[in-house]
């Protein structure tokens, strides 16, 4: 308990003052008779906090799809989210029967700022119903939690802690994954190790990545896009 509460007392400040958020203007890329709708909910990380947005994941993802044909990129993604502002902030500010594509990136702010397992999986479930209610045949990439021990930024006594509670939430993650057919990006798997080893894929703030981070990031994300677009359209919900 006493290495839990340092934890939360470390970070408690991240969130404070205006917390940076994604231009949620729709913005286009590439050229075709159609359009794919991609939507981004998340947090820092997909506001690219620490780097150069238009080096980020979701501008280089938007690119990525839009090698296929013309995209439509809405990125609702606020800094400091968790997956409960996703559920009651987010969620409500887009149209999710426009959406073909949905990128689910939040849980890292859960992990540090100690949301318990059970309150994590109630609202990560119901912002999956809400998405699948209002477009059952959207393809939903999720990416769970980077690996929160790796960032120089979190003390030696307490990346055990932050491991296990990484790898905690994202067992949750994965289980959703498959309950609902949805395509997990494994992020802390593919690049946890990466960050571990060298530092200098850490923004000033020894936290965030910079854009040398992100292009990780990105990588994992854009195959993780590919696979799910490579799936057969689904015809109805997933049932819980």
């Amino acid at each position: 308990m006493r290495a839990a509460s340092l934890l939360f007392l470390l970070f408690a400040g991240c969130s404070s003052g205006a917390s940076p958020r994604a231009d949620s203007t729709p913005r286009l890329f590439g050229d075709g008779p159609t359009t794919l709708h991609y939507l981004i909910l998340g947090d820092s990380t997909a506001v690219a906090v620490g780097g150069d947005y238009e080096h980020g994941l979701a501008v280089e993802s938007a690119r990525h799809l839009a090698m296929r044909g013309r995209v439509e990129l809405i990125n609702a993604a606020v800094s400091g989210a968790r997956i409960h502002d996703v559920l009651t902030e987010q969620l409500p500010r887009v149209d999710l029967e426009r959406a073909d594509v949905v990128l689910l990136d939040v849980a890292p702010n859960d992990v540090i700022h100690l949301t318990s397992s059970r309150s994590f999986e109630r609202d990560y479930g119901r912002v999956l119903d809400a998405i699948r209610a209002a477009n059952p045949t959207a393809k939903i990439v999720v990416t769970g939690s980077a690996d929160m021990a790796a960032p120089p930024r979190i003390p030696r006594l307490l990346r055990p802690l932050a491991a296990f509670r990484t790898h905690r939430l994202n067992a949750i993650v994965q289980r959703y994954a498959a309950r609902y057919e949805l395509t997990f990006a494994p992020i802390a798997e593919k690049t946890g190790p990466l960050f571990r080893k060298d530092p200098s894929l850490f923004s000033e703030d020894r936290f965030h990545p910079n854009d040398r981070g992100y292009a990780l990031w990105t990588a994992v994300i854009n195959e993780a896009l590919d696979r799910a677009l490579a799936q057969a359209p689904r015809a109805a919900a997933t049932q819980r």
